[in-house]
């Protein structure tokens, strides 16, 4: 080994040396520089003396200590490559070398380090070898194998990865052909053949091409090719390129989309409404059931938009309010009863969820909503409510018919019982005749009580009346001009107030009836100390025609009389022809019309009747 002699810190020849050259000590600090060096990290600033050289070069492998400390033992080692940037701030590379540095005493006292340009022959083919070397390692690693065509000998070279990919054993010598057969036949073959053609005529690289082969053992595999071609002095001499088993990786994508697949075919076929809002409430994911009751044909007409722009604003807020309560609080809603409302004015009743989305780190990203269709649960609630309480009210009627019947007839019954008894042992023949006079009373009495139950049975049993549509103005006309004498006997004055045109929905012979019953009624329960005035109105309200009836009679004491108002043979005033049947009756064929009857009465000043006749047929 040639030993350097050991230079004095007078020296000035060391600044002259034609190459960058630094001398350290055996604590790694710089000691001396030539310009060279100083020139060629001047703008790094990394030419101060006296400062430890890994300090300067914090990049430089750890390694290179190891190779300075062997080189301070007289045993000098290639230190290697180090990439830097110049002025310019382009790529450069140095190769560094050392050996020992001695005193005079032939004692090392450090080592000298010299760096030499080899920028371009990184870039040459002499350094192929070595670029090579570290695919051979990464592709080791990647799993990503290797493939060279020299064009010039039509040489083709697979690395060891690539051949274990194609099962071909190590000692397997490709050709350009045989490596295309290998392909399978069809879009794969097609495919590599025409870049293979494109890269040669034109120049063109591919990547990433995602094809299929079929290996030497006849397994179909999907692998990734790449590839490009290789110029030398403006000519091409090859080509490279990478070659990439992706079988696992495909097999895992199908897996995924199949229970991607899977779980959209589930999803779509349940019969609730399922969605995915993100945090600002956007639907990002929606089933078929949700499209529907949306009236939309595909998910892309919803997918992005939010609450507000599906639903009218109160709802859509409703709705917002309780997706933050749900993301912040994480807690999920669980079958709340909702209403919602469409654009267009449809209603929808529904059994909503709300879950919280939660990313791994427990904050929420979003909402998971399940809604459940039950509109028509809830109308047939209704339904059964409503056949419930007809049910109810028709049992309440049926035990007061049942009451009414039997207490009326056998009063009948004990009175003819006792007239007859009284007839048998009477003498006297006057007598005799004003018993018999007494019997026909009360057989007359008996059979108007049983047109009476007749009519209230005719009532509650005929389910298939028809209504028609009745003007009730001209109604009104008809009435008044049938009761014509009985109202100019009472000095009773009739004021129609009702719209020429109202019509009402009504079995024609229950309003013939009704309108005779309260008008009679006011004209019999008149107040004696004033001429009778009875007003009739009518309206719309909410489904009804309503016709009103008011009058300035005795009026009624609702409070103590309010409950039996419409009661058979419930009477609240003493009056010679009062007879408790008139009311009883038109309640029945009100509400025999699915209608309604409400009252309002204070006593001397009169009442009034408002009857709601149900537009519905």
């Amino acid at each position: 080994m040639i030993k350097v002699p050991q230079t004095t810190t007078t020296s000035f020849l060391i600044k002259q040396l034609p190459t960058p050259t630094a001398f350290v000590d055996t604590n790694f600090n710089i000691v001396h520089t030539s310009d060279k060096w100083m020139q060629l990290f001047s703008k790094q600033n990394k030419s101060n003396k006296k400062t430890s050289l890994f300090k300067l070069f914090p990049n430089l492998s750890p390694k290179w200590k190891n190779v300075l400390e062997n080189c301070f033992k007289g045993k000098p080692q290639p230190l290697g490559i180090h990439q830097a940037l110049d002025d310019n701030n382009n790529e450069v590379w140095y190769e560094w070398s050392n050996s020992p540095w001695y005193n005079t005493d032939e004692e090392i006292i450090g080592a000298i380090i010299q760096i030499t340009d080899i920028t371009d022959s990184i870039n040459s083919e002499l350094e192929l070898n070595k670029k090579d070397q570290l695919l051979k390692q990464q592709a080791e690693i990647t799993k990503i194998g290797r493939w060279e065509y020299d064009v010039n000998n039509n040489i083709l070279t697979w690395c060891n990865i690539t051949k274990a990919i194609h099962e071909v054993p190590p000692h397997f010598t490709p050709n350009i052909e045989n490596a295309i057969y290998y392909y399978k036949e069809g879009h794969s073959r097609n495919a590599i053949s025409m870049a293979l053609f494109e890269a040669q005529e034109k120049g063109k690289a591919w990547s990433n091409l995602k094809l299929q082969i079929v290996t030497a053992n006849g397994d179909e595999k999907w692998v990734m090719s790449g590839g490009k071609p290789i110029y030398h002095n403006g000519e091409l001499v090859g080509l490279i390129g990478t070659f990439q088993d992706i079988q696992e990786q495909v097999d895992a994508d199908n897996k995924t989309l199949n229970n991607e697949k899977l779980l959209r075919t589930l999803i779509d076929n349940l019969p609730v409404n399922v969605y995915i809002k993100d945090t600002e409430s956007r639907k990002i994911l929606v089933n078929k059931a949700e499209c529907d009751f949306l009236g939309v044909d595909s998910p892309e007409e919803i997918l992005g938009k939010s609450d507000f722009d599906l639903y009218p604003s109160e709802s859509a807020a409703r709705s917002r309010e309780e997706d933050l309560m749900v993301m912040n609080t994480l807690k999920p809603i669980i079958s709340k009863e909702t209403l919602n409302i469409k654009l267009d004015g449809k209603e929808t009743s529904f059994l909503s969820s709300k879950i919280p989305l939660l990313n791994n780190k427990g904050v929420a990203y979003g909402i998971v909503g399940i809604s459940l269709d039950i509109t028509a649960l809830k109308e047939k609630e209704t339904e059964l409510r409503n056949i419930i309480n007809i049910a109810s009210i028709q049992n309440k009627k049926l035990l007061n018919f049942a009451h009414i019947v039997s207490h009326n007839l056998r009063s009948h019954s004990a009175n003819f019982s006792m007239l007859l008894d009284f007839l048998k042992d009477e003498e006297d023949e006057n007598e005799k005749k004003r018993i018999i006079k007494m019997l026909s009373d009360s057989s007359n009495n008996l059979l108007e009580t049983l047109d009476n139950l007749n009519d209230v049975i005719s009532i509650n049993t005929n389910t298939n009346i028809e209504k028609k549509s009745i003007n009730l103005h001209q109604k009104v006309l008809d009435v008044h001009q049938y009761l014509t004498g009985y109202l100019l006997n009472n000095k009773a004055e009739i004021k129609n107030n009702i719209p020429k045109n109202f019509k009402v929905k009504s079995v024609p012979s229950y309003l013939d009836s009704i309108l005779n019953n309260f008008i009679t009624n006011a004209v019999k329960y008149k107040d004696p100390t004033r001429n009778c005035k009875i007003v009739l109105s009518a309206s719309k309200e909410k489904g009804y025609s309503v016709l009103t009836i008011s009058d300035n009679g005795l009026g009624i004491n609702l409070e103590k009389h309010g409950k039996k108002l419409f009661g058979m043979y419930k009477t609240f005033h003493e009056h010679k022809d009062a007879r408790g049947i008139g009311l009883y009756i038109t309640k029945n064929q009100i509400d025999a019309m699915n209608g309604k009857v409400e009252v309002s009465s204070e006593v001397g000043k009169g009442t009034e009747f408002k009857i709601f006749f149900n537009d519905k047929n």
